[in-house]
């Protein structure tokens, strides 16, 4: 087996990237949805909240978590996957940018 096939025969971690190559050039609204939902879930169970409850007007998980996507401050990423098993992951305040710019709002 020669050196550049057997580097190839292991998986690879999918690199980040500043070009979105998979899928729409934004957010969706499932990929938001399963973002807020994890993080909700994570503060209901004492994580520490990325911004003061103050600034959101209230200590609901859920709007404490949708306010910190729809900021970008939250520090994720979105792994997307090909049929063909190519995968890369974007960060989400990329994708939060970019929604604003393609869509003019994140919904």
């Amino acid at each position: 087996m020669m050196v550049s096939e057997a580097y190839n025969a292991y998986p690879r971690v999918p690199g980040v990237s500043e070009e979105i190559r998979i899928g729409p050039p934004f957010l969706t609204r499932y990929e938001k949805a399963r973002i807020i939902g994890i993080r909700a879930l994570q503060l209901s169970r004492g994580a520490p909240p990325l911004v003061p409850p103050e600034v959101v007007g209230s200590n609901d998980p859920v709007l404490i978590a949708k306010y910190e996507v729809e900021k970008g401050i939250l520090p994720a990423s979105v792994l997307r996957y090909t049929s063909s098993g190519f995968r890369q992951s974007i960060p989400l305040s990329l994708l939060v940018s970019r929604t604003r710019e393609v869509v003019g709002r994140l919904e």
